[in-house]
């Protein structure tokens, strides 16, 4: 229908057969998206984004969606639980994609000081950087020979097969040039700071210490720094979340909210009444939240850093006495 948007082109196909399965079932019921976010407790904003093919909807919203409408949830369920598959190889492609610009930057950022060794330019035997760069005969060829050497070599009667302890010095020092570059290259394409790489001492910059550097532009925390922070303004939010788990307690769905990319979890209740709480438990861990005005449906916790979206488990604890958690 012409209220629609055309879908994304490079959406799954898996993923594009759910998005418009949503619109039919919506505009079967003839309800307007302000409607239907209001009946199903998720805001007007996240369904615009689920039926534009955006954001994938949480099962949570397509349970809701399905109870509002008169819809069978086992047909919806099951469509969303290929497009969910679909949905995180995408992310995981996405994944691999800004760690390759990652490492290119890296290597980019390697290239101001001076190009990097090739690897097949080095004897495993010898260690010699390449071949091409003279030293004493007899020995792996390191670095130029300086003056001060020549001179030193020369007083000390050095003809091209010098003593032993002069090229095993040679050695050691080429030896140790090579170890350099190798870990210097090795910290900038980690992500490590230039100024590390290449020797520089003290405490890192707040730049490279700063957890943000490597984020999405957006993201404001990743992993620890998010415990206790709110996931919407830390940028965890929308297009990075997904529902790990739910649960329904009573009419109220309780949901374990998960972002990879920040690496933190958090828990939300919704079609939830005054005074109801949520509650997320990762180990020793508890964030709480609560509905605290009147006519409001929602409530989440502050997040929690986890490894995985498995460590988190969201409870809620309804002011009519009803509990109950995720599995």
């Amino acid at each position: 229908m012409a209220r629609w948007r055309a879908l994304p082109g490079e959406l799954d196909p898996q993923v594009r057969e759910f998005a418009e399965q949503l619109r039919r079932v919506v505009d079967r019921t003839g309800l307007s998206v302000a409607a239907v976010a209001d009946r199903t407790g998720y805001s007007r904003t996240s369904w615009e984004r689920y039926l534009d093919g955006r954001l994938l909807a949480p099962k949570g919203a397509i349970v809701a969606l399905a109870e509002v409408t008169g819809t069978p949830p086992v047909h919806l369920t099951t469509l969303w639980e290929l497009a969910e598959r679909a949905w995180s190889r995408s992310e995981a492609r996405h994944d691999r994609t800004m760690e390759a610009v990652r490492i290119s930057q890296a290597r980019a950022a390697l290239g101001e000081f001076g190009p990097a060794p090739d690897v097949g330019e080095f004897d495993a035997g010898r260690m010699a950087l390449t071949p091409g760069v003279a030293g004493p005969a007899g020995v792996s060829p390191t670095m130029p020979v300086s003056r001060d050497t020549r001179e030193t070599r020369s007083s000390a009667g050095g003809a091209p097969g010098g003593s032993g302890p002069r090229r095993t010095t040679l050695f050691l020092a080429g030896l140790a040039g090579v170890v350099t570059i190798v870990v210097g290259a090795f910290l900038l394409t980690d992500g490590g700071d230039p100024r590390q790489a290449v020797g520089t001492t003290g405490s890192p910059s707040p730049a490279s210490a700063a957890p943000s550097a490597a984020l999405p532009s957006g993201v404001l925390c990743a992993g620890a720094d998010c415990t206790g922070r709110d996931a919407e303004e830390m940028g965890c939010s929308g297009d990075l979340v997904t529902t790990a788990r739910s649960a329904t307690v009573g009419t109220t769905l309780v949901e374990v909210r998960y972002s990879r990319t920040c690496g933190a979890a958090w828990g939300r209740i919704t079609g939830a009444a005054q005074g109801d709480e949520v509650r997320v438990t990762v180990g020793p861990v508890r964030q709480t939240g609560a509905v605290t005005v009147a006519g409001d449906a929602i409530a989440y916790t502050p997040m929690v850093a986890v490894r995985s979206a498995a460590d988190a488990t969201a409870c809620a604890v309804l002011a009519s006495g009803q509990q109950g958690c995720t599995p």
